[in-house]
């Protein structure tokens, strides 16, 4: 296959239509940085330039922890892209969710002069240094979280799912399935997009007179998620929880015991192997997959194009990576590559 077909071909794919911390005492871990480069190939260079035209450097600031099994996929896929189209890239996020330290990371970004910026938008309170990086000339893709901010802040465009429509949509999916009071477990309180899913899944509820209310959680101290969910279950008299992380709904299917899948319905946002170990048996009745594989690939092929070519699609401006979902029927099939940070 020649080079023109291969980048044709990572457009084509780029044109196909296709969020996530807490507060109070936690294990700290160190800010994950992550570099890589892609083997040298040949590029254009300027005919009056003596440097090499093809030295392309992405930063890339997300607000996940390097721990998270969702974030592992996102950076498998920034590194997948990295390495076949030649681009250099320097991956950062905090330690624990932290809007004031995500800022810093961003400026910090800048201030190197990358080429290009991939960012999440989890809080309008990232907005000032998204801005900073703009004026400076520097493209930007947003991802994740965002979607709603992205154009407004100057990004070129937003690659994630919906927030609002997944989480409605997986509402739709539980009260199909019976459920009428309903528990949305936020574990990372002050981040847009997951209060974004959980309107969604109160709304799909109350559309047919049920009610949801959310319980925050602190995923860092999982015997302590599973205490206040069995708590609030019990309370409530909950007949469906959604969680919108792996982390959280490995806990909820603790709290549940023997009755997930019985009298209390369970569902997740994101995969992991443990999630989708327990959607093949039952004990969780779907996830929620938002491609985070493709929230990592698509921005680096978007802006290496533009960058390398000044190519860059005029629409669409959000390449929506989801909601889709696995259900018991296609869990073993996703599970391998779950296991690869594929799924």
């Amino acid at each position: 296959m020649s080079r023109a077909v291969a980048w044709a071909c990572c457009l084509a794919l780029a044109l196909v239509p296709a969020a996530c911390g807490d507060t109070g005492p936690q294990v700290r871990e160190p800010d994950l940085v992550v570099r890589g480069t892609g083997p040298k190939a040949p590029a254009p260079a300027a005919p009056d330039s003596g440097s090499p035209a093809d030295a392309i450097r992405i930063a890339v600031v997300t607000h996940g922890q390097a721990s998270s099994p969702f974030w592992a996929t996102v950076r498998n896929g920034l590194e997948a892209a990295g390495r076949q189209t030649d681009v250099s890239i320097s991956y950062r996020s905090p330690d624990t969710y932290s809007v004031p330290r995500m800022q810093s990371l961003i400026d910090e970004a800048v201030a190197t002069k990358p080429d290009g910026l991939v960012v999440s938008i989890p809080s309008a309170g990232v907005a000032g240094a998204i801005r900073r990086a703009v004026r400076a000339g520097i493209p930007v893709v947003s991802i994740n979280s965002g979607l709603d901010r992205s154009r407004a802040l100057g990004a070129l465009a937003h690659v994630g799912q919906p927030e609002e429509r997944a989480g409605r949509a997986a509402g739709e999916r539980l009260v199909r399935a019976g459920v009428r009071r309903g528990l949305c477990v936020d574990h990372e309180v002050g981040n847009a997009g997951l209060a974004a899913r959980c309107r969604g899944f109160a709304r799909a509820l109350k559309r047919v007179g049920g009610t949801a209310r959310v319980v925050p959680v602190n995923v860092q101290d999982l015997s302590n998620v599973r205490t206040v969910l069995a708590e609030a279950i019990r309370a409530g008299r909950i007949d469906g929880v959604l969680t919108l992380n792996t982390d959280a709904a490995e806990a909820a299917a603790e709290a549940l015991g023997g009755r997930a899948g019985a009298g209390v319905r369970l569902a997740t946002f994101d995969l992991s192997p443990g999630v989708l170990e327990a959607v093949r048996s039952g004990r969780i009745a779907f996830a929620v997959d938002q491609q985070a594989y493709l929230q990592g690939y698509l921005p680096i092929v978007l802006l290496a194009e533009r960058i390398r070519y000044g190519l860059f699609p005029s629409a669409p401006r959000v390449y929506a990576t989801g909601p889709a979902f696995v259900t018991r029927a296609t869990a073993a099939r996703v599970l391998a590559l779950s296991r690869r940070n594929i799924r």
